[in-house]
């Protein structure tokens, strides 16, 4: 009976998840830091997996289009769920949240969340679309 490897343990840990986004802290008891790096590496050209930003990556397809591999889902949901695993509540931004509950009719271009007090510098992103952030950080109570 042979041990899996990094890799192997990666990735059925990645098929195993219900959400679509996966850190690198995820991985920490899997392996040493450099194991883990090979790993995503391989992964991420194996198609399996997209970098979203720095230690979040989302479960990949083939595209339609290209072949290449792109996220399963919208940025919007991957920058929610993302956000939410780091521990940042978020809500919509206040376009997107005025385009929802009808009060525009105006389809908003860009992905944005409203942080509310806390200031983000956190760069999510897929392709050439960033998620961008909205907060009152500088708004008096």
């Amino acid at each position: 009976m042979s041990r899996l490897s990094v890799k192997d343990r990666m990735v059925r840990s990645i098929a195993l998840r219900k959400g679509e986004v996966v850190l690198r802290a995820d991985f920490e008891t899997m392996g040493s830091p450099s194991q883990i790096s090979r790993a995503i590496k391989e992964l991420i050209e194996a198609g399996k997996i997209v970098r979203l930003g720095y230690g979040v990556y989302a479960k990949a397809r083939p595209s339609t289009l290209s072949g290449k591999p792109v996220p399963r889902v919208s940025l919007e949901e991957l920058a929610q769920e993302a956000l939410e695993k780091l521990g940042v509540p978020v809500q919509l931004g206040r376009a997107q949240a005025d385009y929802v509950e009808g009060k525009t009719t105006q389809i908003p271009v860009r992905t944005t969340f409203n942080t509310g007090q806390r200031r983000i510098s956190r760069k999510i992103t897929v392709g050439i679309s960033t998620v961008r952030y909205e907060n009152h950080y500088s708004a008096r109570a």
